[in-house]
């Protein structure tokens, strides 16, 4: 993973995980045990599914630059089905606190999200690509008389 992907990645886990922290200790101490499981469970999701997203679309924007809008937006649906899928198992457990899972995990999404935005916009990415310090033929430009 190049450096910058490297930095992008942090800059938006570690705030995430700094919100997961808190919404374990804030958990734990309304609800119990089982509102810090609830609210662990939640923020690990966010994490694992974001992380997994950022890294698939850095790979398509360097492999496949033309699938780039296209694979965000089957990343976007397929993060929810995911979710959806992973509700589904656990309806009604009573291994951890739902609403603590539920808030952690909508707040670790929004840091992350807003974390993700705040790194895209300090990074310097070019835009244009510079020339470089070689070149093969010197042109000149206008006329040569």
């Amino acid at each position: 993973m190049p450096s910058n992907d490297v930095r992008n990645l942090l800059q938006t886990a570690v705030p995430t995980a700094a919100v997961g922290v808190v919404a374990v200790a804030v958990s734990g101490a309304v609800a119990g045990g089982k509102g810090a499981l609830g609210a662990a469970v939640g923020v690990l999701l966010a994490i694992l599914y974001m992380g997994i997203g950022l890294y698939v679309l850095q790979w398509t924007a360097k492999t496949l630059p033309q699938l780039f809008q296209a694979m965000g937006l089957m990343l976007y649906v397929a993060q929810l089905l995911l979710l959806m899928i992973f509700l589904a198992l656990f309806k009604g457990t009573s291994l951890f606190s739902a609403r603590a899972f539920a808030f952690s995990l909508i707040a670790a999404t929004v840091v992350w999200m807003a974390a993700q935005a705040r790194a895209h916009m300090k990074a310097k990415i070019f835009y244009v690509e510079p020339e470089s310090g070689k070149s093969e033929k010197s042109e000149k430009s206008g006329s040569s008389s």
